[in-house]
């Protein structure tokens, strides 16, 4: 079982975007059984909140649902839990190693650090911008995906 946890500021716009996008992606390969995967919040001002309308709009228009996702705090125990901690931005990252301490396993990193432009994704609570998020998130994932089936053993 390979488990991936996506990770951003509030829980409900990027990282779930993300956790539903993989989703589906390991859903249409029949990969689904193989993994685990969640997404969390490195702050606690949206915990309990339902995801954006703009993420579950946009999801949507492909399909994808988001229903029964609340956002949720990430926790130290979380690092043991998952093979991947996935943050979408610089800032994301920096908080999520001032939860986790260390990260002895090499398992935090960025999700565009897994395509040919590595950087931050724009956050769509400030942008506006749903469909470049998707754009980013979907680009991010593809190369996540290919970076795990290619080593055939998850990480940690």
């Amino acid at each position: 079982m390979i488990k991936i946890l996506f990770i951003c500021h509030g829980n409900i716009c990027r990282s779930p975007m993300a956790e539903f996008v993989m989703k589906d992606m390991v859903k249409k390969l029949n990969l689904a059984d193989q993994f685990q995967i969640a997404s969390a919040a490195t702050s606690i001002e949206e915990i309990g909140n339902p995801v954006h309308r703009g993420t579950t709009e946009k999801l949507r228009a492909y399909g994808i649902s988001t229903a029964g996702k609340y956002a949720v705090q990430m926790r130290r125990s979380d690092y043991e839990k998952y093979d991947y901690l996935i943050g979408m931005d610089h800032w994301n990252k920096k908080n999520m190693m001032h939860i986790l301490k260390s990260d002895p396993d090499h398992k935090v990193s960025l999700l565009l650090d897994y395509t040919n432009r590595p950087g931050d994704i724009a956050d769509p609570w400030y942008t506006g911008n749903f469909d470049r998020t998707y754009d980013d998130i979907k680009r991010g994932c593809e190369g996540l995906l290919r970076t795990i089936l290619s080593s055939n053993t998850p990480k940690g």
